[in-house]
């Protein structure tokens, strides 16, 4: 992000990716190129849109009051209730007026140096499917309402649509130093589950937080987790939870702190101090943080989602 130790790549092409970086193999479908892109949208019929209007009225009634004020008012400037799944193309169009970005249909989750390249190039890549009725509360795998509902609309935020490009660029630094799981942490704490503190109190602008009822709810407002001002150093080595609701959440000030906190840091530095594994667990509270709200963990420690507890 800043101070690079080396060239950076112009991301007009996809910068090769040396031996020597890890990443997690992934097989690529026969029918799409080296950019993972699918020729064109799924063409949804009418109980995929069903399955969108439901899961989008249902996100609705608990977000007001919950979900960040630029979220908000990203869904009203793109119209994402105007009913069924919406067409990358129109959303294209819109977004590209606001902030320069676009949104690509890929067939599941694609590597880490194509994902970068994309954000790099101001493209946000959107899973080209939708989850049945029977996976309607959860999903492993983010589908097109995870991508679009959840991660699209702050794309018309100036600054946040700017970080987000930025952290594309930097995706490429933690590859060369080999460093991507912490770069993956930075992305899990901001852009999947971040809060940000308003006027009127905490509110998400995570796509994770926002794109699921239980965790709008738990993230904002439960006792159990932790809620912690952002550090990036902090969050760059502390480990996170799949598929659960979090222990912690980490909070911004404003998306310009966001940004200067990420921008403005020396990366090259901190990657060589970086351990390859975390430092701290995912409900840690250590001695340098600004805690918010130190959780009870009563939902971690009754045994979260596979013991039924209940997320207090």
């Amino acid at each position: 992000m800043a101070t690079p130790a080396r060239t950076e790549p112009d991301f007009s092409t996809i910068p090769d990716l040396p031996e020597d970086v890890f990443t997690a193999p992934l097989k690529r479908p026969e029918h799409v190129g080296d950019d993972w892109l699918e020729p064109a949208q799924t063409r949804y019929d009418s109980e995929d849109d069903a399955v969108w209007n439901d899961l989008f009225a249902r996100q609705m009634e608990v977000l007001l009051g919950r979900a960040a004020s630029a979220f908000l008012a990203g869904l009203e400037k793109l119209d994402l209730g105007r009913g069924g799944v919406p067409d990358f193309g129109d959303l294209s169009e819109e977004l590209g007026k606001l902030t320069g970005w676009s949104v690509v249909p890929v067939p599941m989750l694609i590597p880490d140096h194509v994902f970068f390249w994309h954000l790099a190039n101001r493209r946000f890549p959107a899973g080209n499917f939708i989850r049945t009725r029977e996976t309607f509360d959860y999903i492993q795998e983010p589908d097109v309402f995870h991508d679009v509902f959840g991660h699209v609309p702050m794309l018309t935020d100036p600054v946040y649509a700017d970080y987000m490009q930025e952290y594309g660029k930097a995706g490429w630094k933690a590859m060369h130093h080999n460093r991507l799981k912490a770069l993956g942490a930075l992305y899990w704490y901001t852009v999947e589950f971040g809060l940000l503190r308003e006027e009127e109190g905490l509110r998400a602008y995570g796509a994770g937080i926002l794109s699921g009822p239980t965790e709008a709810v738990f993230a904002v407002e439960a006792q159990s987790p932790n809620r912690i001002m952002l550090n990036v150093d902090r969050v760059m080595r502390t480990d996170y939870v799949i598929s659960d609701l979090q222990p912690t959440y980490f909070v911004i000030e404003s998306f310009e702190d966001l940004y200067r906190q990420t921008v403005e840091r020396d990366f090259d530095r901190l990657y060589r101090n970086l351990s390859p594994a975390f430092t701290y667990a995912n409900s840690a509270v250590i001695d340098v943080d600004n805690v918010v709200h130190r959780g009870t963990q009563e939902y971690l420690l009754r045994g979260g989602r596979g013991s039924g507890a209940k997320p207090v």
